[in-house]
């Protein structure tokens, strides 16, 4: 890895929070001239490294929300009609879209959830990462600047809306798995994007990481939901002077949390009884709490 590669993982691992490996292995597909899909579910830090590589190389990102409405022209560029009836199919009055501005400035087109779009702009893309170049009607042929790179992003557990992606796809990218951070890693992040790192943190942590393992939720909360849990708690103090802290961290909980759960059709319970329940777990004891029969150290 060059000097400039090494400069760019170390400037990005000074803004990432526990993704060093993940960093590594971006810039090395990259600077080997490889596409990336970066797979994983949501709030595990993907565009946000992707943001950092890029703004550490000084290299253009162009961003793409994937969608069904994400068709070939909106990807690839159209024609302006009102300049068409005066100038006619001229290149000047050509729009470029993401992709044409990306190949063009030898910059990163990023899709976020590549698995969610149309089959025929998907071919285009397989056609761009295998030609290097695509044809574009009354345009003709456009090359990738050699800087040219081409990154996706899915998450694989949500199969709402998506499509399965081919192997065409895989056969021409390096795929990266991300998976969630640890609990410290997400204590970090929590604390960068809240000034706190105190006990209303680290339960914040505790009990958004307890909805990925809990039997009735079949999709936890990424981190975000404890960054949201710390920050309204802290609004909703501000709001309530009088009130019990308990009951200010339950109301966070179930605004940050109730949403970004998915529970399972089985369960006979709802999202908010379950996080109400997650909170209450993360309640430190004390010499205080009254006993319980299924808490071994309570006489």
């Amino acid at each position: 890895m060059s000097d400039w590669n090494t400069a760019i993982v170390e400037w990005s691992s000074l803004r990432v929070v526990g993704r060093r490996r993940e960093i590594e292995l971006v810039v090395a597909a990259l600077a080997a001239g490889r596409h990336v899909l970066l797979e994983g579910p949501p709030g595990t830090g993907k565009t946000t490294l992707l943001r950092a590589l890029c703004a550490g190389g000084d290299t253009p990102l162009v961003f793409v929300e994937g969608n069904a409405e994400l068709t070939p022209a909106r990807l690839a560029g159209h024609f302006d009609p009102s300049r068409v009836l005066d100038a006619g199919y001229d290149p000047e009055v050509f729009v470029p879209g993401p992709l044409v501005d990306a190949m063009q400035r030898g910059g990163v087109l990023y899709v976020e959830e590549i698995n969610r779009i149309p089959e025929e702009t998907l071919n285009l893309l397989i056609t761009v990462m295998s030609e290097g170049e695509i044809t574009v009607p009354r345009m003709g042929t456009i090359v990738a600047d050699p800087g040219f790179r081409f990154v996706a992003a899915m998450n694989p557990f949500d199969a709402v809306g998506t499509a399965r992606i081919s192997g065409a796809v895989y056969d021409r990218v390096c795929r990266l798995a991300f998976d969630y951070q640890s609990e410290d890693d997400e204590l970090d992040v929590v604390a960068q994007e809240t000034n706190q790192s105190g006990l209303l943190a680290a339960r914040a942590v505790e009990a958004t990481r307890a909805t990925r393992d809990h039997p009735e939720i079949r999709i936890g909360s990424s981190v975000r939901g404890a960054i949201d849990l710390v920050l309204i708690a802290d609004e909703l103090a501000a709001l309530r002077p009088d009130a019990h802290t308990e009951a200010i961290g339950l109301d966070a909980a179930l605004m940050a949390l109730s949403g970004r759960i998915r529970v399972l059709e089985s369960s006979p319970r709802t999202a908010e009884e379950i996080v109400a329940e997650l909170w209450a777990a993360t309640r430190p004891r004390t010499d205080e709490d009254p006993a319980s029969p299924d808490d071994p150290g309570k006489a």
